[in-house]
Order: structure tokens, then sequence, then C-alpha cells
């Protein structure tokens, strides 16, 4: 049987104290598609068909974050077959889409989950984010985000949007809350007892 040990990941004490929210901690997390899960490219086919990539990473991302007791919620301007795809091979339980206001879809998700703005986190990356970064009890874009969403970020990830930032948003949260270690040695006793 494998021994516990430290994780390897590891986020600045502050960062950390931040990514907790505030008052009874991060309950739920609203993740953005485009320029977030995505790389923000569009291709789109000649019969107008649209395409899309997203990255497993992140995808394994969001299910740990449930399983770690934090509600991933997906809310998206654009909606296509491609995003509804993705999020049914997640499982995901909340996903709105076509969404040309974000901020009355956050607030209903609040009341419809019991939770108020300081239990929530949120990671986008363009003005139609803004009014959710502003008022999360913690915010985070990706490296690749527009400059005003960078701005009112608590934390600026590392990743590129699509290519593991999703994740590393997953991560912290998770390392915030006192989670992410009892997942990670939840996988390597299952990968042992195989």
């Amino acid at each position: 049987m494998a021994q516990p040990f430290a994780p390897a990941l590891q986020f600045p004490p502050e960062l950390l104290l931040k990514a907790q929210g505030p008052g009874s901690g991060i309950r739920a997390a609203i993740f953005d598609v485009d320029g977030v899960l995505t790389d923000g490219r569009l291709f789109i086919g000649e019969r107008g068909e649209a395409f899309k990539a997203f990255h497993v990473l992140d995808g394994h991302g969001l299910k740990l974050l449930a399983q770690g007791g934090i509600t991933p919620v997906i809310v998206t301007g654009r909606d296509s077959p491609a995003v509804r795809r993705r999020i049914a091979d997640l499982g995901l339980q909340h996903a709105y889409f076509g969404v040309s206001d974000k901020l009355a879809v956050a607030d209903q998700l609040c009341l419809d989950l019991g939770i108020d703005w300081p239990q929530l986190a949120v990671i986008g990356d363009d003005w139609p984010d803004l009014p959710l970064l502003q008022r999360a009890g913690f915010a985070c874009a990706p490296a690749t985000a527009h400059a005003e969403a960078r701005a009112l970020a608590h934390h600026v990830t590392r990743a590129r949007g699509g290519e593991g930032a999703a994740r590393e948003f997953c991560d912290l949260l998770l390392m915030a809350c006192g989670r992410y270690a009892a997942l990670l040695q939840g996988q390597l006793a299952t990968l042992d007892a195989r």
C-alpha cells in the first residue's frame, strides 16, 4: 500500500487564504467556457457547426471539484452541441447555455443553491464575466484573459485558457478548503489496489 506523502503542488499561503473565501468557505464555482475551458478560438465548419477543443486536465478538475464538495457550474454566453456534449460527458448537473445576462443567472443560482456571493468562486476571461468576478468571494482569470478580467481577479492562473487554467483553479480551491490531499491519496490508493 502506498504511503501518504505531501502533494507536489503548492500555492502561496496568502493565496490559499484568499481562495477559502470569506466566512463559511466556497461552496460553488462558476466556469465560463470560451477562453476558460477552451482557448477561446472558434472553429466553424462550412455548415455552421462549431468545433471546440477541451483539455482533459480541466475536465478531471471539474470532477474532482464536485467530489471535494464544491459544486461546479457552467455559465456560458454561447450554446453549441460541442459544449453540451462535453458538459454531459463530465456529468455536470448545473449548466446554463446561451446566457446574455450572467449576473441574473448567478443571482438565481445562489438562491437555488442556498448560498451567498462570498461562497461563490468564479473563473472568467472577458467583459461578460466582469459582474461575476467583481462580486465573487474568490475571482480568478486565465493568463490569456482580457486585461479587465485580470484586473478584477484575486488570482491569474499561470496556465492559459483551454490549457489547464480551469484545473489550476480547481486545484487551488480544493487545496484552500483542505480536500486536495485526501482526493490525491484516494486516487493513489485506488491505483495501488489494482
